[in-house]
């Protein structure tokens, strides 16, 4: 893929797994693993969605499966998992495990957040917040193997991808990138870069693993 633009009014509503509430799947897949079977229980190894939360309670419990929760909108929730409480504020991702008793209380009214889920053993995810200069934009280069998502968090982005054609994003709209060549991101705003990589591989780069999320550069500037 790509490339691959994925607009907010087209991601797959479907209900919380304790039934709470709604979820909008952005994408999901399985990764290429060897000595594990080619569809994992549970139908994915990793899925990216954004969920609105408009009370607090508990998550649902998602055995074997590591998670990443970004807020994407509202002023913030404390996260309880197995007994430690946990202040998420806005676009500031927080790692957890789906095997943990975690429960949600808001701080100020309603949110939205961004949830990675990894299958344990077979995938990683890295989720960090960029923010694109009008001045410069950035690039971003996707390593053999690997699934780069970006998701606009703000108005104002346009992706250039590797076919050198460029849209604008929406907010909350995607871009799914494998492959050869870079995406750019023009514009004045802010994206959420999410990295998923299988297990074997990051165990066999792991001395360069604190660069693997990191390939993001920055553009020289557009002539005035």
């Amino acid at each position: 893929m790509g490339g691959d633009v994925l607009r907010w009014r087209e991601y797959r509503s479907m209900p919380w797994k304790n039934g709470g509430g709604m979820t909008r799947e952005v994408a999901s897949g399985a990764v290429q693993a060897p000595l594990v079977p080619a569809e994992p229980e549970g139908g994915f190894d990793w899925r990216v969605s954004v969920a609105d939360v408009d009370a607090g309670g508990s998550f649902s419990s998602f055995p074997g499966i590591d998670r990443v929760i970004t807020l994407v909108e509202g002023d913030g929730m404390v996260l309880t998992v197995d007994g430690t409480p946990h202040p998420v504020g806005p676009l500031s991702p927080f790692a957890f495990s789906g095997d943990a008793a975690t429960d949600c209380r808001l701080e100020a009214g309603a949110v939205r957040d961004m949830n990675v889920m990894t299958r344990r053993g077979r995938a990683t995810a890295h989720v960090r917040i960029v923010t694109v200069a009008a001045a410069r934009g950035a690039e971003m280069v996707c390593a053999a193997g690997e699934t780069l998502l970006v998701m606009a968090v703000t108005e104002g982005i346009a992706v250039g991808r590797p076919d050198r054609r460029e849209t604008a994003l929406g907010r909350l709209d995607s871009v799914r990138h494998e492959g050869p060549g870079p995406l750019t991101l023009r514009g004045d705003g802010t994206v959420a870069e999410i990295r998923i990589t299988a297990a074997h591989r990051q165990r066999e780069s792991a001395p360069a693993q604190s660069s693997s999320c990191s390939r993001v550069h920055s553009l020289p500037p557009r002539a005035r």
